[in-house]
């Protein structure tokens, strides 16, 4: 048995995200790409329109966002609800699961934003000893 196997045993989930088969896999990387946990951490203060959430995910082109949305809200982490007005409203807001989620990206998300001084303390060091790259 391998550590993998045990590990997913000793939580007694029937997924496990280390084995490659594994269908958590694709949910993690829309969860911890770049503009996945972003566009979770946004959601996480409300629901928002597609501009509103665009303008608070500094950066994000339209493309990127609407793919993100579309697999955040495959996943069920993320609702879409659209409004039948003219013109149309869509909003998107968390789901349960969403906001379990977002929650615990954000405490990751503090940790490393508090940390950044010896985050960049530490590239320094590091380009200094490797040659700036």
């Amino acid at each position: 048995m391998t550590s993998t196997q045990e590990s997913a045993e000793d939580r007694h989930l029937p997924y496990d995200v280390f084995a490659k088969a594994c269908p958590s896999r694709g949910t993690l990387e829309h969860v911890t790409g770049r503009w996945g946990g972003l566009t979770l951490g946004a959601l996480s203060e409300g629901s928002l329109r597609f501009n509103e959430l665009r303008r608070r995910v500094d950066g994000v082109s339209e493309k990127m966002l609407s793919q993100t949305l579309h697999a955040l809200e495959r996943d069920g982490l993320v609702l879409r609800e659209a409004q039948p007005t003219n013109p149309p409203r869509v909003d998107y807001e968390l789901t349960p699961l969403g906001h379990e989620v977002a929650q615990r990206l954000l405490a990751l998300i503090r940790v490393l934003e508090g940390g950044m001084d010896d985050v960049l303390a530490a590239r320094e060091r590091y380009d200094e000893t490797r040659g700036a790259r």
